[in-house]
């Protein structure tokens, strides 16, 4: 990567991005025995304690083999966010840097890539009052789009109708700032934890049927390691419902099975075809959202990374 006509800028961090079940975990731990580097968790549902099995979080024997930092570090009943995100990651970089390692960022939530590289707009507070105002309605996706598309037609307009958690939010920030969310995002944003330039990003790209194959199958291997008994102890919580931990794939379909609504293979078929759905839309973010991150398959990262670090053969 050239800057101005002068000598390539070393990397500071790999960012490894991709759809789920793509590999980003397997390269990462490669990259990090290849290049003395630590992996730095940057998904938003591996953050979470309760859900090892289901968000298919590194194994044991995987976390032995180089340092993990960021996984498995929030209790389930927090409402983290991405800005709470920016700053642990943050201090897990220069955790890592001091320690003479190479970050090495894996996961598939776009929006801390782009908040890691970009930085973050400026969000208001907003009162628990208006939270439990809005909350309290308990409407369905379709009246929450509807709603904001009266008070917030800007913002509304950039949301998924079904996305009920970014629709709840905005709703939440227009009832206590009487501001469009989509002003407060065009803002100037907080200095970025790394400049792309500082950065080398892949995009794990993997055939359609290869993935949607990989997807079932994991899925599987999850409930054969105790999924269900995990969302079964998540459940016994009782968490609010608003919990994004809630919102992990395989937990709404898995929690209905426990409440005797679904059978345990609708279930499970419905949370395959949900992680699917969700691995396409990533593909789809990320080509629109950041487009530094080189497209290629695992061995050729670990070619371009070694490369870009000066340490190929």
């Amino acid at each position: 990567m050239e800057t101005g006509g002068q000598a390539p800028i070393r990397p500071r961090a790999v960012l490894i991005a991709g759809p789920t079940a793509s590999g980003k975990s397997a390269l990462g731990l490669a990259l990090a025995a290849r290049l003395d580097g630590a992996v730095i968790n940057a998904d938003s549902m591996q953050v979470y304690a309760d859900l090892r099995v289901l968000s298919a979080r590194p194994t044991v024997e995987e976390e032995a083999r180089a340092p993990h930092l960021l996984y498995g570090h929030v209790d389930g009943a927090a409402d983290y966010s991405v800005a709470h995100w920016v700053e642990d990651a943050r201090r897990a970089i220069a955790e890592v840097e001091a320690e003479g390692r190479l970050p090495i960022l894996i996961g598939g939530t776009g929006l801390y890539f782009k908040a890691l590289t970009r930085g973050l707009s400026p969000m208001p507070p907003v009162p628990e009052a208006v939270k439990a105002q809005v909350r309290g309605r308990g409407e369905a996706a379709e009246a929450l789009h509807a709603r904001l598309s009266r008070l917030d037609p800007r913002t509304a307009a950039r949301l998924r109708p079904s996305d009920t958690q970014r629709l709840t939010r905005a709703i939440e920030v227009f009832e206590a700032t009487g501001r469009s969310l989509a002003d407060w995002q065009e803002e100037a944003t907080s200095p970025a934890v790394l400049r792309p330039h500082e950065t080398f990003g892949v995009f794990l790209a993997t055939d359609r049927a290869v993935l949607r194959s990989r997807i079932a199958d994991r899925f599987r291997q999850m409930m054969a390691g105790g999924a269900l008994e995990e969302v079964r102890r998540l459940v016994a919580r009782g968490l609010p419902a608003d919990r994004t931990i809630l919102k992990a794939h395989g937990v709404p379909h898995l929690a209905r099975h426990l409440a005797g609504e679904l059978s345990l293979d609708e279930a499970i078929d419905a949370g395959i075809a949900d992680t699917r759905r969700y691995a396409k839309r990533q593909d789809t973010w990320f080509r629109h959202q950041l487009d530094g991150f080189a497209w290629m398959t695992p061995p050729d990262a670990v070619r371009a990374v070694a490369e870009a670090l000066g340490t190929g053969d």
